[in-house]
């Protein structure tokens, strides 16, 4: 009877840690929705997440999916979205073909603009070998390879 007890508690806790928190640790401060909305007063299906660090916002901008970044004083951190590959700038086009990346071995998996204060543009290509070999890349507007890191 014992075992019985032991498992049935045992199954019901564990049952209750696989159930998502939906909870919001915190509220979501009006500075952020009014910058948000001075930024892209013309954005739908709006969802925001609280991310700890700072506030993201999924929406769209007529048929273009975006995500942005704010702190949670308004402050506008980035925003991004995902582009095909032949949507890239003939410049980063360019660097992204003189890169160890374009030999044949590697494949673009995800290309994404980002957009950053100071009306700065960059372009994220993730890259892959194998499921276990992916690169990130990130190239200025000018097609010059930034950033390179290892992707999980």
């Amino acid at each position: 009877m014992k075992k019985i007890v032991f498992f049935s508690l045992l199954l019901i806790g564990l049952s209750v840690m696989h159930t998502p928190v939906q909870a919001q640790l915190r509220t979501l401060p009006s500075a952020v929705t009014d910058s948000f909305k001075t930024h892209y007063p013309n954005a739908k299906q709006v969802s925001w997440s609280d991310k700890l660090s700072y506030w993201q916002v999924s929406f769209y901008l007529d048929a273009d999916a975006l995500t942005a970044k704010f702190k949670s004083t308004g402050e506008w951190q980035s925003s991004m979205k995902k582009i095909a590959q032949t949507s890239l700038p003939a410049d980063v086009q360019d660097g992204f073909s003189k890169s160890l990346y374009a030999d044949g071995e590697w494949t673009v998996s995800t290309v994404q603009v980002l957009y950053l204060p100071g009306d700065v543009t960059q372009y994220a290509v993730q890259v892959e070998k194998s499921s276990f070999s992916k690169k990130n890349l990130l190239f200025n507007s000018k097609g010059r390879l930034i950033k390179e890191n290892a992707a999980l």
